[in-house]
């Protein structure tokens, strides 16, 4: 039985994931803050009180995690908050690129003892950090911190080819959750397209950016 690592496992995409993985008859791990009725539901493991940005609450983790290999890891815990030029935040800045795009990263880097070759790492990331797709400006934020976690994405793919793992960079569309006000697609069709392009990354497809549609996306 694979094994897989989810963040953000509580709520919206994560948690579909993690149903949709313990459906397929797959081994799942929930990260998270603060656990879910939802999630303790799905009755996958649940490592709970995890907080990404903190050196010590990530080795905590590892530490749980010490000697279980991981087929796979989904790095999907993320926030958005809106911002124009005129109502910048400097911290709001920070605090975007601490979760989403260095969180991430510092987590990677910690469980490579736990990846082996065959492994798979996907970075769930957005369009929103598509220079070429900027069309609309604001959210400087949100759109400068997920350009910071795309480039984490290929620089991975380049580090860790030699491994053999593989490294998928995702946009699952806009989904209706939480943090977009729930206008969207519904999870469970997010969920579905993006365990298809994690089923079909390889090496040779490690470091591209996609949509969960299979649609290749402008950096």
């Amino acid at each position: 039985m694979t094994q897989w690592l989810i963040t953000g496992g509580n709520r919206g995409i994560g948690l579909e994931l993690c149903r949709q993985l313990q459906a397929r008859g797959e081994g799942v791990i929930a990260v998270c803050r603060t656990t879910s009725p939802e999630l303790e539901a799905l009755g996958v493991r649940v490592e709970a009180g995890i907080e990404l940005t903190t050196e010590a609450s990530v080795q905590d983790l590892v530490a749980r995690l010490e000697g279980l290999p991981l087929d796979g890891l989904i790095l999907n815990a993320g926030i958005l908050e809106g911002d124009s030029l005129a109502t910048f935040d400097a911290d709001s800045v920070r605090r975007q690129f601490e979760v989403n795009a260095l969180a991430p990263l510092l987590l990677c880097r910690a469980l490579l003892p736990n990846l082996g070759s065959g492994s798979r790492v996907a970075l769930i990331t957005s369009r929103m950090g598509s220079i070429d797709d900027n069309g609309s400006g604001g959210y400087y934020g949100y759109r400068m911190s997920k350009v910071a976690l795309n480039m984490a994405g290929r620089s991975l793919s380049i580090d860790l080819a030699p491994h053999g793992i593989a490294v998928a960079i995702l946009h699952p569309g806009m989904v209706a959750t939480r943090m977009v006000g729930f206008s969207g697609i519904p999870p469970q069709q997010a969920a579905q397209g993006l365990l298809a392009r994690i089923d079909g990354l390889s090496l040779e497809t490690s470091g591209s950016f996609w949509h969960a549609n299979g649609e290749v996306l402008p950096w």
